[in-house]
């Protein structure tokens, strides 16, 4: 899942209401009933609760993965950028 910018939207954006953008796009428990089995929900957080995610799905530990993924964002883009800088001219 991605989490909605609304503040990097202009007005020329025919972005639909938040309520329709949930209807259409949000994740819910209803939606979740077509996922496979072992299905992992991630996303970048924050969350837009209710809009992008439902809250009972976001927390469900069955399937989320949301908490693990901001928890280690930070330190997976550190070394990320750790690697780079110490392969920097390597070939």
């Amino acid at each position: 899942m991605l989490r909605i910018q609304l503040e990097r939207q202009d007005d020329e954006i025919a972005f639909p209401s938040v309520r329709e953008y949930s209807k259409f796009f949000g994740l819910t428990q209803a939606k979740m009933k077509y996922a496979k089995d072992g299905v992992m929900i991630m996303h970048p957080g924050p969350i837009n609760r209710g809009v992008e995610i439902n809250s009972d799905v976001a927390d469900n530990p069955r399937y989320s993965h949301v908490l693990n993924q901001v928890e280690n964002g930070v330190a997976v883009r550190m070394a990320i950028l750790d690697t780079l800088i110490k392969n920097k001219g390597a070939k």
